[in-house]
């Protein structure tokens, strides 16, 4: 999970370019103007129903919700389990972990004997605008770089350890509405949000 070079900075505009990119054009609506008011054009071709017929309404189409998952071991690689090694699994000792409430669910691997070794994930639902207000905002103010890597956007950020002299860092990942918000210290298993995005987006 070390931060991945990335060739040209992103900005906070880019960021919001990679995000808004996804924004649906509403129904009659040309890119980058206003809804036809004269009903001209070829959103406005649909004939009125004959007499005594009532109109079907037409459906619309609807995506179903990314599952959250419900395992921490589960969506992790055998390669990343095996680089985490005998660390715990959610003590009591850390506060709430395991599946929440909301759907969402929290992991944390970290030893209670140890003084700073440890990596927590939260992973939970977070519309598009919130998320891209929140990552703006991580570029902007507090220096993360950000990339778009399967069919997501992700910002991380690595810095020294106040107290003790290793590395502290968070990698944050978003697509379809979920994200994967990782905060570690002196533990990061290479590929470890990688293997978590291929076992939530397969």
């Amino acid at each position: 999970m070390k931060t991945r070079s990335v060739a040209v900075a992103l900005t906070a505009l880019a960021l919001a370019a990679a995000l808004a990119a996804c924004s649906p054009t509403t129904p009659g609506t040309a890119s980058g103007g206003s809804p036809s008011a004269t009903g001209s054009g070829p959103a406005s071709s649909t004939k009125a129903p004959s007499p005594g017929k009532s109109a079907s309404p037409t459906p619309t189409p609807t995506s179903t919700p990314v599952a959250l998952p419900k395992d921490c071991t589960a969506i992790l690689s055998a390669d990343v389990r095996s680089q985490l090694g005998d660390t715990p699994l959610n003590s009591p000792v850390f506060g709430p972990s395991g599946v929440q409430a909301d759907g969402s669910l929290i992991c944390i691997w970290a030893d209670p004997k140890a003084d700073t070794t440890n990596i927590t994930t939260t992973i939970s639902r977070k519309a598009r605008g919130e998320a891209l207000d929140m990552l703006n905002g991580l570029v902007k103010t507090e220096g993360y770089s950000c990339y778009t890597p399967d069919k997501g956007t992700r910002c991380e950020k690595e810095w020294p350890d106040p107290t003790y002299p290793v590395t502290d860092g968070r990698t944050l990942f978003w697509r379809d509405d979920v994200l994967i918000d990782t905060r570690y210290s002196n533990l990061a298993p290479t590929g470890y949000t990688s293997s978590i995005v291929a076992s939530i987006f397969p």
